[in-house]
């Protein structure tokens, strides 16, 4: 059964750390687990993977000691099925605006009693094979992470409802889209929005809700490869006077 190194990092009390990916890259989750990272974060709203990317790309972090979670498309529960059934123990819904949507997000990532998610035959639940299948899937609902992603006005509106539903483990903040649900395009920085965040923040705690950036600690794949990339030319280039 596998294990959400995210979960057992915070029952130690240490943050885990991970690294985001936007794009397909088997090779480079082979080097995230070299590098000492915990668990790899597909972006499945935004970035280009399909369900059998996202399987491989499972197979090969649980390969390398990796917790892979996935922030999906909406949060339907088939959608959200077709990436528990590849492996993925971490499932960060969109635009959370309402009580509703929290529960139907919690509903579609954990079994029965917990939840409503349906029991098929694809990796993430051994191929359809665990005996006995009851203490299986309650393992499953254990290792499970659920998080709602809150990126519009609504969100704010209707934080207290949301924070009252059980099963979402974790909150975060989609700052752009926030920005722009208040009438701020573009500027994801501007006081407003981060005053908006700030209260948020302290709302959800007080409610006895946690926010993911309390336990996790996030690199984006393609950042750090710029950023080392431009290092690497600005050195090369100063050292050489050209």
């Amino acid at each position: 059964m596998p294990v959400n190194n995210i979960l057992e990092k915070m029952h130690r009390g240490e943050k885990a750390y991970g690294l985001t990916f936007i794009f397909p890259s088997e090779e480079l989750i082979e080097l995230a687990g070299l590098a000492g990272f915990d668990f790899v974060f597909l972006d499945g709203e935004h970035g280009s993977f399909t369900t059998r990317t996202i399987e491989s790309h499972c197979r090969t972090a649980d390969a390398a000691g990796l917790t892979t979670i996935a922030r999906v498309p909406n949060i339907e529960s088939d959608t959200i099925l077709r990436f528990l059934d590849r492996g993925v123990l971490g499932i960060m819904g969109p635009h959370i605006c309402t009580a509703k949507d929290a529960q139907k997000l919690a509903d579609a990532c954990r079994f029965v009693p917990e939840g409503k998610r349906s029991f098929g035959s694809g990796r993430g639940v051994g191929y359809g094979t665990p005996s006995p299948r009851a203490d299986s899937m309650q393992q499953l609902n254990n290792q499970m992470l659920v998080m709602a992603l809150l990126e519009d006005q609504a969100a704010l509106d209707n934080l207290s409802e949301i924070t009252g539903v059980n099963g979402i483990d974790f909150f975060s903040f989609g700052p752009n889209d926030l920005a722009q649900s208040m009438g701020l395009p573009g500027e994801p920085d501007h006081p407003q929005v981060i005053k908006s965040m700030n209260q948020a923040t302290h709302e959800i705690k007080a409610s006895g809700k946690r926010m993911l950036d309390e336990v996790c600690v996030t690199a984006r794949a393609a950042e750090m490869f710029l950023e080392s990339g431009r290092a690497f030319v600005n050195n090369f280039s100063s050292n050489t006077g050209k």
